[in-house]
């Protein structure tokens, strides 16, 4: 008699899915209750796998450090094969931060032994972290694993992609140059074998603080760099390298007239408590026996460290889990306009429309914007800096009119290929001049008051007020005189500018046709600005200086007759070389 006890039904293995195909769900097969269940033989069976085997391995289970580091060697490596010119500006690149990194190495060890060798560490330590804390906002693409929106659908734990990432960032030119200066600091004030043991921790703790701070400057602000704004912000990073040379320009100065480095010791005893400075103020304090100190200042360091991987994980968190906040700005509903509208202070007519839309030209697009930016900033740095240190001449401030005045070269190249619908509305030199004339208008509401203001600046800086009038004078002459040739160079010389990159301002080809516009036209207006600049030196050899208030309405009047006469030697060619214009502003 047959036992009434269930017989087991093999199935069939899985058939594992096509490429391209999803997966189909199983389908569970319902129990047959026929009777008591047979009694295990003891051995697993072969549908059991064993809790060690690598099939019941999950994915938060496979160590993500390697994949992430092999992650960024790779797209390193796909990077420099996408042009030659990309390799070669790496190369370069690692090739001059080695140099540099291995001449401060060398200055390091050679201020060893030094009085003030302790506050330069510290001093240059905050430095670093400080351009670690500000360059991922600059150059955002410069590392494609900055962006962990790219990881949002992969099933990882934040903990773990912290580590991941933060080894990941380890690897490049910007850690091997922090390494450099790290070790170089540490080997400039550690003193004995106590010192030399903790300046291994204090470089490590350097080095993985600025990592981790750069990492989470970058992830907080990650949604604003992939945007509109943050591309803003990113072509603005020349005005920052700028006012940086120009801070540190000053800065030696002022060190070398207060007697050297022992000017920058009250600083030094702040700043050697802020990490990751702490880490290398705990080496000094070490080398001197204050062990309770440098334990203060590496805890310190320590929970600086700690903090910012929490705060990196917490954004990590935020952004992989809360909406984007365009898409629900979006979907509100729209804001009301504001009342006030500058364009009704602007002339009617084909005037105040090229001037407005010059204006927003300025305002909106993004390489407009930064070359504006740009010369109003150092325009007025070089002449403020040189009167603070005492060393400057009001005629400094002319410098804020020169480089305003270069705004009106390729003035059609801003265009781009848009410039078509502008070519459509020219017909005549009448409506050529009327263009030209709105461009130089539109730049004269921005760079005649600024220039006044910078004049204005300076004189006080100085307390050279008697000088004031001239002044004035020759930084307008020169504003119309650039005015004119920027006419004729735009005419005459236009080129495009790509819209593609943040970096780059001139077309492939047209390289000298730039240089040609805008270093051709400078010389220009420089030689038309001749006769009032003979005319300032005439009346100071002479000694006729009760007569150098003249220079203000004469200069205005030069100038004003020097733009108007470069408007209407331009008009007629602008308006026979539209299509060449078109052409070659086309390109980029």
């Amino acid at each position: 008699m047959a036992e009434n006890n269930p017989t087991p039904i093999a199935s069939a293995p899985p058939t594992p899915p096509s490429p391209g195909t999803a997966p189909s769900a199983p389908v569970p097969s319902a129990p047959v209750p026929s009777g008591p269940a047979r009694p295990s033989s003891g051995r697993p069976s072969s549908a059991q796998a064993p809790s060690g085997s690598p099939s019941s391995g999950s994915p938060s289970s496979v160590p993500l450090t390697p994949v992430f580091v092999r992650l960024k060697l790779s797209l390193l490596r796909n990077g420099l094969r996408q042009s030659s010119g990309r390799t070669v500006a790496y190369i370069a690149s690692a090739v001059f931060a080695l140099l540099l990194a291995a001449a401060q190495l060398l200055g390091l060890l050679l201020l060893r032994g030094s009085d003030h060798a302790g506050t330069l560490v510290v001093l240059l330590t905050a430095l670093l972290a400080l351009g670690w804390a500000v360059m991922p906002l600059f150059f955002p693409g410069g590392d494609e694993t900055l962006d962990p929106t790219r990881l949002v659908m992969l099933p990882l734990r934040p903990r773990s992609l912290v580590g991941a990432l933060l080894a990941a960032s380890l690897v490049g030119i910007g850690p091997l140059f922090t390494l450099c200066l790290a070790v170089g600091s540490a080997a400039a004030t550690a003193h004995g074998a106590a010192a030399v043991a903790v300046s291994v921790l204090a470089v490590a703790l350097v080095l993985l603080v600025c990592v981790a701070l750069a990492r989470a400057v970058a992830t907080a602000n990650i949604r604003l760099l992939t945007s509109r704004k943050g591309r803003d912000l990113a072509v603005l990073s020349g005005l920052v390298i700028a006012v940086g040379i120009q801070v540190v320009n000053f800065g030696v100065q002022r060190l070398g007239d207060a007697g050297g480095l022992s000017a920058l010791d009250p600083a030094a005893r702040i700043v050697r408590w802020l990490p990751p400075a702490s880490a290398m103020g705990a080496v000094e304090s070490v080398s001197e026996g204050a062990y309770g100190r440098a334990a203060a200042q590496l805890l310190l360091t320590v929970a600086a460290l700690a903090a910012l991987l929490y705060a990196w994980q917490r954004s990590l968190v935020k952004l992989m889990t809360a909406p984007d906040g365009s898409t629900l700005a979006a979907s509100e509903p729209a804001r009301k306009e504001s009342v006030w509208q500058p364009g009704r202070l602007l002339p009617e007519g084909r005037t105040g429309t090229v001037m407005l839309r010059s204006l927003r030209y300025v305002w909106r697009d993004p390489k407009t914007k930064a070359a504006w930016v740009t010369s109003l900033a150092i325009g007025l740095i070089v002449p403020l800096l040189n009167a603070l240190q005492g060393r400057g001449t009001i005629y400094f401030a002319c410098f804020a009119a020169g480089m305003l005045g270069i705004q009106m070269y390729n003035q059609f190249g801003q265009d781009t290929s848009a410039f078509w619908m502008v070519a459509l509305t020219i017909s005549s030199t009448r409506d050529a001049y009327l263009e030209l004339r709105a461009r130089a208008l539109a730049l004269l509401v921005i760079t005649l008051p600024y220039s006044a203001l910078v004049t204005v600046a300076t004189a006080a800086l100085l307390g050279d007020w008697g000088a004031l009038p001239e002044a004035l004078g020759l930084s307008f002459a020169l504003l119309g005189a650039m005015l004119a040739t920027g006419a004729v160079a735009s005419a005459r010389f236009p080129y495009s500018i790509p819209q593609d990159s943040g970096y780059k301002n001139v077309a492939p080809g047209q390289a000298g046709l730039a240089w040609i516009s805008i270093f051709g036209g400078m010389l220009g207006a420089a030689l038309l600005c001749a006769p009032v600049l003979a005319l300032t030196i005439w009346i100071h050899v002479t000694g006729a200086d009760e007569w150098a208030w003249l220079l203000l309405p004469v200069g205005t009047a030069y100038g004003a007759l020097a733009a108007a006469g470069g408007l209407r030697l331009a008009a007629p060619r602008t308006a026979a070389r539209l299509p060449e214009i078109l052409s070659a502003v086309s390109k980029g």
